[in-house]
């Protein structure tokens, strides 16, 4: 058992905590906010996760998990303290480090004796020797710190955090790797390697991967835009690609471009840090160019379907949130094609079984919000779909020809067969399909 403070209680953090309760550590997280803390207190969940909840609920009535917005008090037993604390992007793209550098230069005056500062969040590289000289500024005691990504999928985060196909540790202490080992021994019990390197590297690794990640989507995005000029079929090129084990099946799938709080956030930092090493990433910078062009690749279709005019055009838009099993809204291309939509002169009637409280919240009255995926397609002339939640993958599609004015459908995700749809009838146009006429 070993005593763990986390610094930060956002989506990272508060996993984070949970997961180590669970495995019998004896967890304290810190947050300024005094209201979230206490409806944590309280059992109250901030953020929705799957399996979250229960093990959340289950390490606070054990015990092992607490919060308090004192800092002091929440390290002062703690024998490893994370700093799960937000990196958001400045105006120029980069990582802005100011909560962790600040809450660095905060440990320096309350150490009392040696502890290991883990970097939880996602930080540029040289961030572990900024945080180590903000801390040693005041420190009086001794102390190590450690780069420790997370590798998080939203909607999945719990298995990936109990389960993780890899940790990874930047550290050059010996005394710390044997420390860390010990820590995620429990979670790599079927031989799933723990990964130790130096700092940099480890803060690199996940900059890496995600940039990675963002590309293969970016380039299944455009080989499926190029499909559409062709006459090919992009669900065809996608499995014949993805059986090759050199390629893999997975992030393959096209749509209207990936968004989150990850991907578009560490690929524009990653470009700036190549910025100020004199370093230029040019894949990368297309990759977030074509990105941003694909969140909305779906609007010059609808409006040439309604003959460049939209005005007065009633759109039934299903998903809001970037992915499913998540409310996290941050770069949702459904956002962008609001946008669009509305300044067009159309109106928006949207559902999203979690996202639509952060919706209205973002952008208030601008649109309405269902109570149901079905509430939304009454008198609307079609149907938009943005996210590819489970609910819509099998739906009542007689019921949904009823409700709207015309059997119209733009999908941003190929929840469907291109063939089944036009059997019932349907206007269909998807990503790198060819779209059929009823």
């Amino acid at each position: 058992m070993k005593k763990i403070a986390v610094v930060g209680t956002g989506y990272v953090g508060l996993v984070t905590g949970t997961c180590f309760a669970e495995t019998g550590n004896q967890v304290v997280c810190v947050d300024i906010d005094a209201k979230k803390v206490e409806r944590m207190r309280n059992g109250e969940i901030p953020i929705y996760e799957p399996h979250l909840d229960v093990l959340f609920e289950r390490n606070i009535k054990a015990n092992r998990l607490s919060f308090t917005t004192n800092l002091e008090e929440g390290i002062k037993d703690a024998e490893i303290i994370f700093l799960a604390l937000p990196t958001p992007p400045g105006e120029d793209g980069s990582a802005d480090l100011r909560y962790i550098l600040g809450v660095a230069d905060d440990l320096g005056k309350i150490l009392t004796d040696y502890k290991v500062i883990v970097d939880k969040s996602t930080v540029p590289v040289g961030t572990a020797e900024k945080v180590h000289a903000a801390i040693a500024k005041n420190a009086t005691v001794d102390f190590d710190v450690v780069s420790n990504p997370e590798f998080l999928r939203e909607g999945f985060a719990v298995d990936d955090f109990m389960k993780p196909d890899r940790v990874v540790i930047g550290t050059s202490s010996e005394r710390v790797e044997k420390i860390m080992e010990q820590l995620y021994k429990p979670f790599v019990r079927q031989g799933n390697p723990i990964i130790f390197m130096d700092e940099k590297s480890a803060e690199l690794t996940k900059y890496a991967a995600n940039s990675f990640l963002a590309t293969k989507i970016t380039f299944m995005n455009e080989i499926a835009n190029f499909c559409e000029l062709v006459g090919a079929d992009v669900d065809k090129v996608r499995i014949g690609i993805g059986s090759d084990d050199r390629i893999g099946k997975r992030f393959l799938f096209p749509g209207i471009g990936y968004g989150g709080s990850c991907f578009p956030k560490d690929v524009q930092a990653l470009v700036n840090s190549g910025n100020e090493n004199g370093f230029s990433f040019e894949i990368l910078k297309a990759v977030m160019n074509v990105n941003e062009e694909q969140k909305t690749v779906l609007f010059p279709k609808m409006l040439n379907f309604f003959r460049g005019d939209l005005k007065g055009k009633k759109i039934a838009l299903w998903g809001l949130a970037f992915k499913p099993d998540t409310d996290d809204i941050r770069e949702a291309p459904a956002l962008y094609m609001i946008d669009a939509l509305v300044n067009a002169g159309a109106t928006i009637s949207a559902y999203d079984p979690e996202a639509m409280k952060n919706v209205q919240g973002l952008i208030g009255d601008k649109i309405t919000y269902a109570e149901n995926e079905y509430a939304t397609l009454e008198n609307a002339d079609a149907l938009l779909i943005c996210t590819e939640w489970g609910i819509f993958r099998n739906p009542d599609f007689d019921r949904i020809g009823s409700l709207l004015k015309d059997k119209v459908i733009f999908d941003g995700r190929n929840l469907f067969e291109v063939q089944e749809m036009n059997e019932k009838g349907f206007y269909y146009s998807s990503i790198g399909r060819t779209a059929i006429d009823k």
